[in-house]
């Protein structure tokens, strides 16, 4: 059994833990409302320029259809997007994320024939880098600068035009995302989505396009180019942000159960301290005591 001075001292390493991990989970919740705000913020204007560029592509029918982004590439291989965290302690964020890759990875082997060789990959995050090593994939790309939780949207442009660039190079057949999408506090769920060839884009009505009144200037053609890029860019600012934000929730959850389980360790351990002090003060007096019996 532990003597006294040992309990003492576990007692006050747990409570130091305790602090720590308080202290992170403080930190992660303050930005968790920060990135958690911008997502909220940026979904609306991601809905809009959906709807619209659906919209365009009503209008414009067929003619989408001879357009290389919407048109699987020449190459053989796939490029993977994968985002994850440049840090720990953040529970099982991105272990769920690698069970989901490794399932994905198993699926396109048995649907399409594909081996592990075919696939290249661009990563946010060093945990992500360091398992796609140890695993020997292929890393194309391993975005540091900057660290993911400084990304603008100027940053998450320009990796969708080098995205973009990479599908139009002929090297790849199409381009996939995997990022955790935010839905609650509780619940982030690893997802994967096809970003190029451009799927199949439909209005939220359903109607058809051609038949609306509204008059579009200089043309249909034109704007839908224009858009059509910030689609995309907007599409890898919100997996960015949804990852961010996943991340911190993931953590903040992680960093409050260590903090409760270390509250619920130093008491057990104060209850053991408490009871072998009062055993040693019982000893004591019953050997004083005896002591004085013996002098009688």
């Amino acid at each position: 059994m532990a003597s006294v001075k040992e309990l003492r001292l576990r007692i006050k390493s747990v409570g130091n833990i305790k602090q720590i991990t308080r202290a992170m989970e403080m930190v992660a919740s303050t930005k968790l409302r920060r990135f958690q705000d911008r997502a909220v913020c940026s979904r609306p204007y991601a809905q809009e320029i959906s709807a619209l560029v659906g919209h365009l592509a009503e209008v414009l029918g067929g003619e989408i259809a001879d357009r290389p982004l919407f048109n699987e590439g020449a190459g053989d291989k796939v490029l993977v997007l994968l985002v994850t965290s440049d840090r720990g302690l953040c529970g099982a964020y991105n272990s769920n994320l690698f069970s989901k890759l490794e399932r994905w990875l198993k699926a396109q082997k048995e649907e399409h024939g594909l081996e592990e060789s075919d696939f290249d990959f661009h990563v946010y995050g060093r945990k992500g880098f360091q398992y796609l090593s140890k695993r020997s994939l292929n890393v194309a790309s391993f975005l540091v600068e900057p660290p993911l939780e400084s990304v603008n949207f100027a940053n998450a442009a320009f990796t969708s035009n080098e995205l973009v660039k990479a599908f139009l190079s002929g090297e790849y057949k199409r381009v996939e995302v995997m990022y955790s999408a935010f839905e609650t506090m509780v619940r982030y769920i690893p997802t994967i989505s096809q970003f190029l060839p451009v799927e199949q884009l439909v209005t939220e009505d359903g109607g058809d396009g051609a038949s609306t009144d509204v008059i579009l200037e200089p043309d249909a053609e034109s704007i839908f180019d224009h858009l059509l890029p910030r689609y995309l860019e907007i599409r890898i600012y919100n997996a960015l942000l949804e990852s961010l934000t996943s991340e911190y929730a993931s953590r903040r959850s992680s960093m409050k159960a260590a903090t409760d389980a270390a509250d619920d360790m130093q008491k057990v351990l104060k209850g053991k301290y408490n009871r072998l002090r009062q055993e040693g003060i019982t000893k004591e007096l019953l050997d004083i005591v005896g002591g004085v019996e013996a002098l009688k």
